[in-house]
């Protein structure tokens, strides 16, 4: 037994350093933004405010990361209440019928130090579909001011409306969304200290 124990603690210790952190999304400081073609004018951007969820990440090993993204379409704004209510319609995002778009990782893959790839799928209007995103890793470290351990990325993408039943104005009004995201999040739980 006391040759047992010492070895089934040390396992534990190896198991749980190789395991990928769980972060919360630091909504005030997270961005999800589209671009779309307005009739070749002029490239209209809109937001979403309601982020839900967290992500696992390891520094040293992108493949055990993962993530899983809710946004409620409500929260959809295009800094004009009209045509937020417009496209809250069936013909858009349907949010009466479809109130959440959901976002999950199926691979993280690490390029560099700080670039990687996102392959998951995004479901929207209940229809799935394969999307990847180009990944950027920002930085990882204590908040200077909340003083929580913060992990924040960036992420792009690109996706086409009408593989999401969104047929409405095209090619007026583009095919194509360019989707960006800026990410923060704060660690969960009482964590061992990460370099900077």
């Amino acid at each position: 037994m006391r040759i047992l124990l010492p070895a089934l603690l040390a396992l534990f210790a190896v198991t749980s350093a190789s395991a990928a952190d769980s972060y919360r999304f630091d909504t005030v400081h997270s961005q999800v933004q589209f671009r779309v073609s307005h009739l070749g004018f002029s490239e209209s951007e809109g937001e979403f405010h309601d982020l839900r969820g967290g992500f696992r990440f390891d520094r040293d090993d992108w493949s055990k990361s993962s993530c899983d993204v809710t946004i409620g379409i409500a929260s959809l704004d295009l800094d004009d209440e009209a045509w937020n209510r417009k496209l809250l319609e069936s013909d858009w995002f349907d949010g009466a019928r479809h109130p959440d778009m959901r976002f999950r990782c199926l691979q993280v893959t690490q390029k560099d130090e700080h670039h990687g790839r996102i392959d998951g799928e995004l479901t929207l209007r209940g229809i799935t579909r394969p999307v990847s995103l180009d990944l950027q890793f920002n930085r990882a470290a204590i908040h200077k001011y909340s003083l929580k351990y913060t992990a924040g990325f960036s992420a792009t993408t690109m996706i086409r409306r009408s593989d999401y039943g969104m047929h409405k104005y095209i090619p007026e009004i583009g095919d194509e969304i360019a989707i960006r995201l800026d990410i923060e999040g704060q660690r969960e739980g009482a964590k061992r200290e990460r370099k900077k």
